[in-house]
């Protein structure tokens, strides 16, 4: 017996089973130093104007991105459910609110992520590129670094290095 399925929802059983397999990749050890050592050259000083401000570079197939740019429904539902908008922020899925074009693009409306995100919030105010020039970066107990502790690791790794490279 053949099924038929169609374009649209392979497409979103393709990008769930995407977004799974990140998931996966993450919580198995994928971390911004890795992303880190894979993109930069040991003699290369590290460009911290290219990374989020938390240390992270997103990914070019960003499902969050992807579907603010392409305005798809779809994929923003899933970033919702992935990101869990409703559980941290309590809001209910709306397609004209749920959005993300990044955390340092400056022409561009603020999504709910991106507009309550304390470390973005934090390095703006010291005027730094990122919070590996953050000299209370080991001490900072910001939500994003109690929610991803191997996270916080590998940006403090990534600083080390940074301030060994400016020597």
């Amino acid at each position: 017996m053949k099924n038929k399925i169609s374009r649209r929802n392979f497409l979103i059983k393709s990008s769930v089973a995407g977004a799974a397999c990140c998931t996966l990749m993450t919580g198995s050890g994928l971390s911004a130093m890795n992303n880190y050592l894979l993109q930069n050259n040991d003699d290369e000083i590290l460009d911290l104007k290219k990374l989020n401000y938390c240390g992270y570079k997103c990914p070019a197939d960003c499902q969050f991105l992807k579907g603010t740019l392409n305005n798809d429904e779809e994929l923003k539902k899933e970033a919702y459910k992935l990101w869990k908008i409703k559980e941290r922020f309590d809001i209910e899925f709306d397609p004209e609110t749920i959005f993300c074009y990044g955390c340092k693009v400056s022409d561009k409306p603020e999504g709910v992520v991106t507009k309550n995100c304390t470390v973005r919030e934090c390095a703006m105010s010291k005027k730094i590129d990122c919070c590996i020039e953050c000299d209370e970066l080991t001490s900072c107990d910001k939500d994003l670094w109690s929610r991803f502790p191997k996270f916080k690791e590998s940006v403090i790794e990534m600083q080390k290095k940074y301030l060994e490279q400016k020597e």
